[in-house]
């Protein structure tokens, strides 16, 4: 727009790579709203982006903190069920199921609890924003741009390192890891 000084300031495009490349300037991410004018938003930009990963991470041992803390509470009050005198007459469902699989040469027995409500609906919430950052990182690796990929590498890299410095090693070296998600008891 020329308010008659003549001083124009042309209208800046998001620049968008089907491409491996290193532009800085003029990149736009995700959103065109989110667009890269100079080398300090981008500093910025790149920072939010490591900060991005690393609360991924931290997602995805919240999902597993949780799941541990719904497991010990199901299998807490289904024990002490057990031991008590049961009040429940026959048509009442049992509170467990058992389910027998086939894992390598060995048979697996385990129970699959039901999940109340409550905690079904934290663990969605979890879960859903969880998948929604994943796929928005996603979409910053799919600018191309060498530094952008770098930044979600990084972030993800430090979230493991700050998030990742347990490890369940007998669950791992039976084959139970990832949190009970495996293909004998699923």
């Amino acid at each position: 727009m020329d308010h008659g000084g003549g001083h124009e300031m042309p209208a800046a495009r998001c620049s968008m790579n089907m491409l491996w490349n290193t532009q800085i300037v003029d990149t736009c991410i995700v959103f065109r709203s989110w667009h890269i004018y100079s080398s300090f938003t981008f500093l910025l930009s790149f920072i939010t982006i490591v900060l991005l990963g690393i609360t991924y991470e931290y997602l995805r041992k919240a999902q597993r903190t949780l799941d541990i803390r719904v497991a010990s509470g199901l299998v807490r009050n289904n024990s002490a069920d057990m031991k008590t005198p049961s009040t429940r007459n026959a048509e009442d469902p049992p509170k467990r199921r058992h389910l027998s699989a086939q894992s390598g040469s060995e048979t697996v027995r385990c129970f699959v609890y039901p999940v109340p409500t409550n905690l079904r609906i934290q663990r969605s919430v979890l879960y859903g924003v969880s998948v929604f950052l994943s796929f928005f990182l996603m979409l910053v690796f799919m600018t191309y741009n060498a530094y952008l990929i770098a930044a979600v590498v990084i972030g993800a890299s430090l979230g493991h390192y700050i998030y990742g410095g347990q490890l369940e090693a007998e669950a791992i070296l039976v084959g139970t890891s990832d949190a009970g998600k495996n293909i004998a008891c699923c």
